[in-house]
Order: C-alpha cells, then sequence, then structure tokens
C-alpha cells in the first residue's frame, strides 16, 4: 500500500516527537485525511477511521480538562486502545498527564507542532494529497510553452529531445527528459515532474548527456509543470490521414484524466519547435473561448450560405 513514513512528516512539518512508539519513525501513513476526535473523546467510535492522524487542538484539550481525572483516564485509555499512526497536538501544547499514560501503556506516537490547528491540518492534507497522489511514469518529454505543459511521446529517435532542447533555446522551460513522473492530484490536474536522478538533464544522439540548468541557466529549467496537452511525434507516413483543419477534438487519457491530444508527423524540413508553440498557444486559446478552427468553419457555412442565398435570389 502506498504511504508516507511517520519520520519524514515529523522532519517536513519541523514537530517535536513527544513519544515515540516503536518504529514509529517507519509507520506509513496510508491517508491524507487528518481527523480532530471529538466524537471519540466523548466514546463515539462508530465509523472511526483509525488509519487517520490524529489532531488535538485548543477545544478538544479544554474539553478534556472540564472532566474529572477518572473520567478523562477512561476516555484517553479507551480511545488509544485503537492503533492510529500519531497524535499531534498543535499550538506548542504539552499533552496531558493522562494521555501520556494512554500512550506509555498502548505504546502509541504523541507528536507536537507549533502551527495552529486549522493551520497544521490544511499544511499537512496539502502535502499528504501530493504525496499520496495516483502515479505513472511515462517515457516522454515535459516542457512548459508559454505557460502550458506540453507532454511530448513518441518512438525513441522521433526526435522528442531534439524538439525540446531548441524549445529550451527559444526561452521555454524543461521538466523531463525520457522519463515523466506524473501524478493525479485531483479528477482534472496532472502533475508532471522528473526523477531525482536525472533532473534537468537531457540526452541528445550523437552529443550525450548534457545538463540543461548549467548549459541554459537557472531559467531553462523547472520542477514540476501540471500537464496542459499531448502531442504525439510520428514519423510521417504517406498513406496516413493528418487532421487538417482541427475541428476533430481529440484526447489522450492519464490516470483516467481527459487531454487534449494532437499527433504531429515528423519529416525533414518541418520545424517542430515552432509547431509545438503554435500548439500550445492554439490550446490556450481554445480555454480560453477561442476557437479558430471552429470560427474558420463557420464564416466557411456563412460564405456558401450567402452564396446560396444570392443564387436562389437571381433565379
Amino acid at each position: 500500500m502506498k504511504g508516507v513514513a511517520l519520520g519524514k512528516i515529523v522532519e517536513e512539518f519541523h514537530l517535536k516527537v513527544l513519544r515515540g512508539a516503536a518504529g514509529y519513525a517507519d509507520r506509513l501513513v496510508t491517508t491524507e485525511e487528518l481527523i480532530r476526535p471529538g466524537l471519540p473523546l466523548k466514546g463515539f467510535f462508530e465509523h472511526f477511521n483509525p488509519e487517520r492522524l490524529q489532531v488535538i487542538g485548543q477545544v478538544e484539550t479544554t474539553y478534556l480538562q472540564g472532566m474529572s481525572h477518572e473520567e478523562r483516564a477512561e476516555r484517553l485509555d479507551q480511545f488509544f486502545t485503537y492503533d492510529f499512526p500519531a497524535v499531534i497536538i498543535s499550538r506548542g501544547m504539552e499533552p496531558l498527564p493522562e494521555m501520556v499514560e494512554a500512550a506509555e501503556k498502548h505504546d502509541r506516537t504523541l507528536l507536537g507542532s507549533q502551527l495552529a490547528t486549522a493551520e497544521l491540518i490544511s499544511s499537512v492534507i496539502t502535502y499528504l494529497t501530493s504525496a499520496l497522489a495516483p502515479s505513472i511514469t511515462r517515457h516522454g518529454v515535459l516542457l512548459e510553452v508559454y505557460g502550458e505543459g506540453v507532454l511530448l511521446i513518441g518512438e525513441s529517435g522521433v526526435g522528442k529531445s531534439e524538439t525540446a532542447i531548441e524549445l529550451v533555446k527559444r526561452g521555454h522551460r524543461l521538466i523531463a527528459d525520457d522519463a515523466v513522473e506524473i501524478k493525479r492530484i485531483n479528477t482534472h490536474t496532472l502533475i508532471g515532474t522528473a526523477p531525482e536522478l536525472i533532473r534537468h538533464y537531457i540526452e541528445l544522439r550523437g552529443i550525450g548527456v548534457v545538463d540543461v540548468q548549467r548549459l541554459f541557466g537557472m531559467s531553462a529549467i523547472k520542477t514540476d509543470q501540471e500537464i496542459d496537452m499531448v502531442i504525439n511525434l510520428e514519423q510521417w507516413r504517406d498513406d496516413a490521414q493528418y487532421d487538417r483543419l482541427g475541428l476533430d477534438d481529440r484526447y489522450a487519457t492519464i490516470l483516467d484524466v481527459k487531454l487534449p491530444a494532437l499527433t504531429i508527423p515528423v519529416k525533414p524540413g518541418r520545424n517542430l519547435a515552432i509547431i509545438v508553440e503554435v500548439a500550445a498557444m492554439n490550446n490556450r486559446q481554445k480555454k480560453m473561448g477561442y476557437n479558430a478552427a471552429q470560427e474558420f468553419n463557420n464564416q466557411i457555412n456563412a460564405h456558401f450560405e450567402q452564396a446560396a442565398a444570392a443564387a436562389e435570389k437571381k433565379k
């Protein structure tokens, strides 16, 4: 099961380990949801999910302080019987003595944070949503072209990397070459990045591997980018039928997300970098509500309708 080690969360958010269970740093957090256990502290555990991180804030602490020592000890003992990854106490508050006793008894982890409760929950959920997002690695090149995330795919040797380096020279930015790690962060958004080992490198046949960051500067690279469209580069085939007007919308599906897709035939003499630039700008226009192909088709239809009407009047 995909998860994030609790030790990484502790490190990321500078959490203080108030009491660590055995092997707590390797404990996997498998859901991005956090919970403030108000009802469980009242003894209601129906639909309680122990896989979530538990957050104790000022409200929960004040509620517990209003109980007698015996009742508080009983409620917390019952609460800590569940094997959740950890309890995080916000606002820099110290854990109640009964909470420490219950954590020791059941070998649970207590963590502390200086953040306000709402800020802590929001930040951790954002982090876990990204870390636990469905992901896939695709062969291709990812670039930012005029603000659009363009994923170039196609067979090896078709010219993806050569096109990418030309686009970088023209002022656009490289995210990943050869392997693109793609995450679905929500139902309609994909974010692409490069594996750490090959980040900022690009392979050019005949030259070898070059470091784009050192060769072209910091402005030529980017760590991650939302993917807005897919362009498939393929060798030109005389028997193939290629789209001439662009009226038919085509899509590629990655991790159940539909993305606008184009197929661009490759042959000597075609400037692929300029074609990709135009494709990116055209895709941006479509998102803003203007479709040049549809506008052209409407003008053609209007022209023929006017010609037919004029011919009808002459009869």
